[in-house]
């Protein structure tokens, strides 16, 4: 049965078989591992997770998919087909369920690549690492550090809670239909604690979004409601930062330390 990408899900089939193969064997699975795939769409990435993964889970939003991910994939005993979007899905009961960590791979509708990633991250302590398809320039900013025209909050969120890298490239031509942009396989393996200690992570955060809210404003400006002016410059003499830096100019041990100052 044929079925044509909806383009209300943002379904892009990625058709490449070398880059699907690539994709299995870069994530280095072994019997011992249980992945949960995220848009199994057609069920190609999904048999090939299933010749090395212990049992592959394969979420699929479109009740069409299912049915053909059924017949697709009849006859592998070590796949089950979930129904679910995402965003919605009740990871809890399933990791529940399996009782141990979980690889999770996907190719992810872009529109949508930061609230399922915050949605994995809820759930970090049942994941070891998450290995997705995203587009260039977000991988670009997830593994690019102080200095960088792209680093951001996205960058701190991410490197605070993962250890990004990016893969390899996917070209826009890999896909049907192909998207505007080229894409990159990212992986982000969870860290066991944070990149840096804070006491507060709750205004850890706050800290960096405010700063890179305005991020062409110098950080002393973009921090003032936030921050009394004294906090701020007793931070930029202890550390001996330029009191008209730019949030772009720290990194995560930065902000770390004004936080907890």
């Amino acid at each position: 049965m044929r079925i044509r990408p909806k383009k209300r899900l943002g379904q892009n089939f990625l058709i490449d078989k070398n880059i699907q193969r690539k994709i299995v064997e870069s994530s280095g699975l072994s019997v011992s591992d249980v992945v949960l795939e995220i848009g199994a769409g057609r069920g190609e990435i999904t048999s090939l997770l299933s010749r090395k993964a212990g049992f592959v889970y394969a979420l699929e939003i479109d009740a069409a998919l299912c049915e053909i991910l059924e017949v697709n994939l009849a006859g592998l005993d070590n796949v089950e087909v979930l129904k679910g979007d995402v965003l919605k899905f009740d990871f809890k009961n399933l990791f529940a369920k399996i009782n141990r960590e979980v690889k999770v791979i996907g190719n992810i509708p872009y529109y949508i690549t930061t609230p399922i990633i915050e949605r994995l991250l809820e759930h970090r302590e049942k994941i070891s690492s998450v290995f997705i398809m995203v587009q260039k320039e977000f991988a670009l900013r997830a593994v690019s550090g102080p200095g960088s025209k792209v680093f951001g909050s996205l960058s701190c969120f991410l490197q605070y809670y993962t250890a990004p890298k990016i893969l390899f490239p996917i070209s826009r031509s890999c896909f049907y239909p192909a998207p505007k942009v080229d894409s990159c396989f990212l992986q982000l393996s969870m860290r066991k604690e944070p990149a840096v200690k804070v006491n507060d992570e709750g205004l850890f955060l706050k800290i960096i979004r405010a700063g890179f809210n305005k991020r062409r404003k110098i950080l002393r400006n973009s921090l003032k409601d936030i921050i009394p002016q004294r906090k701020l410059s007793e931070f930029f003499q202890k550390y001996g930062i330029d009191k008209n830096t730019r949030p772009e100019r720290l990194g995560l041990s930065d902000f770390a330390n004004l936080a907890n100052l």
